[in-house]
């Protein structure tokens, strides 16, 4: 007797969110990938010499952008995008009209739960930017919207609807994203401690964003996130995300308080 044919699911807000990756090298680290952003559609910024062939693996779909295109289609605004550093994808964040970005490093790999199975990092941060975020009484059970869990006696009832969640911010093992201070110190030091939580930053309190795996609403943030200025010909270094992240955080809070 046939069995009926099971239909796939489609990929959670596949034609809602964009890829969005600064390269310099072959983007052969997207294998590792493949499984989870294949049905995505990647805006790559190539930065440094636009003459490079930049390989990307077959299947995937997706539009590649260089300084020479910064520079046609920006022209005299061209300036604002930085060069030679991976702030560049600012370009990508204004060429989307996509509802979400998820932007990742050219040498970010898939990241395994203890067990070994790999981390769907697309499908958490779809997840984190669909459900609200608390800032302004703390869960000691960390994410209340996630299966399993909820709120814990004492949270204040008029409080439990949250606000929506404009940016997710996601982590890493291996090497931690620390100064350069702390690196010449600890040069051989390696995070390999996985936690599996969610957690909101307060309200009023500031953090240091990493772009390294990053996704965020378009429709919420708007041109608060963008990169300050780094790489050829700027004075300062290893600021840009950083910048963009108090910036959404002050905007952000302003917007909630004006609204």
């Amino acid at each position: 007797m046939s069995q009926p044919a099971t239909v796939a699911s489609p990929p959670p807000l596949k034609d809602d969110m964009d890829i969005v990756i600064p390269t310099i090298r072959s983007l052969d680290f997207l294998e590792t990938w493949r499984p989870f952003l294949e049905p995505y559609h990647l805006i790559i910024i190539q930065d440094g010499d636009p003459t490079k062939k930049i390989r990307v693996p077959d299947g995937f779909d997706y539009e590649m952008h260089n300084r020479n295109d910064i520079d046609r289609i920006m022209g005299p605004k061209a300036g604002i995008i930085s060069f030679k550093d991976g702030a560049c994808r600012c370009f990508g964040f204004l060429l989307s009209k996509k509802k979400y970005i998820f932007t990742i490093d050219d040498d970010c790999f898939v990241a395994k739960e203890p067990s070994g199975k790999e981390i769907n990092a697309a499908a958490q941060h779809i997840q984190n930017l669909s459900a609200p975020s608390i800032p302004l009484f703390f869960n000691t059970l960390y994410d209340p919207f996630r299966e399993g869990t909820d709120f814990v006696r004492g949270y204040p009832f008029s409080m439990r609807e949250g606000v929506p969640t404009a940016v997710s911010h996601g982590l890493w093992l291996n090497v931690p994203d620390y100064d350069a201070p702390t690196q010449l110190v600890k040069p051989l030091e390696r995070n390999t401690r996985y936690v599996d939580a969610v957690m909101t930053i307060p309200k009023g309190a500031l953090f240091p964003m990493c772009a390294m795996n990053l996704a965020f609403n378009r429709e919420l943030i708007g041109a608060a996130m963008y990169f300050g200025l780094m790489g050829d010909g700027q004075p300062l270094g290893r600021y840009d995300d950083m910048w963009a992240g108090w910036c959404v955080k002050v905007c952000y809070l302003i917007q909630e308080i004006y609204k």
